[in-house]
């Protein structure tokens, strides 16, 4: 891929990053586990995992959104440094609100035939918290798609310099 096409890439990717932690940032500082009033301590306990995954999620997004700035501030373009950030970035973000490690949630790999959105909870959760998710699913989506090339190019490079 041309400088031209990755630097393109890193720039919305980076807007993309700020826009997701800004959200990220307001939902977590406005709201907390007791306004949501859940029923029972197992509903507590779901929702304290989902804001877990949330916070880990603010992190990587802010690491890529700082190795992002890094690539930028550098002269020449570094094309290689910049591939492997979105990689990295593939990895730890788009990855991370699809199928996260601590399954706080779930993609439905049918919704794409569906229409529907792709983020499914395990249990019950408050409106707020399912908003939040339906609202950056969309450009964690398209973002997703954009960058999925680096999942297999990266890899292959990888493997062929052994």
């Amino acid at each position: 891929m041309g400088n031209t096409l990755v630097n393109s890439q890193l720039n919305d990717v980076k807007g993309f990053l700020s826009k997701t932690i800004s959200t990220l940032e307001d939902f977590l500082n406005e709201t907390t586990i007791t306004q949501l009033h859940n029923e029972n301590e197992e509903e507590r306990s779901y929702t304290k995992l989902i804001f877990s995954n949330l916070r880990k999620l603010i992190v990587y997004s802010e690491e890529g959104l700082d190795a992002c700035s890094v690539i930028f501030q550098s002269e020449p373009f570094q094309k290689a440094a910049a591939e492997k950030i979105l990689y990295k970035i593939y990895h730890q973000c788009i990855e991370e609100f699809f199928a996260p490690k601590n399954d706080a949630w779930y993609e439905d790999s049918r919704s794409a035939y569906t229409g529907r959105n792709a983020i499914k909870f395990y249990r019950n959760v408050p409106d707020s918290i399912e908003q939040l998710l339906i609202s950056l699913e969309g450009e964690f989506q398209r973002i997703r798609e954009e960058l999925e090339y680096y999942e297999t190019d990266y890899r292959t490079k990888m493997i062929q310099s052994k």
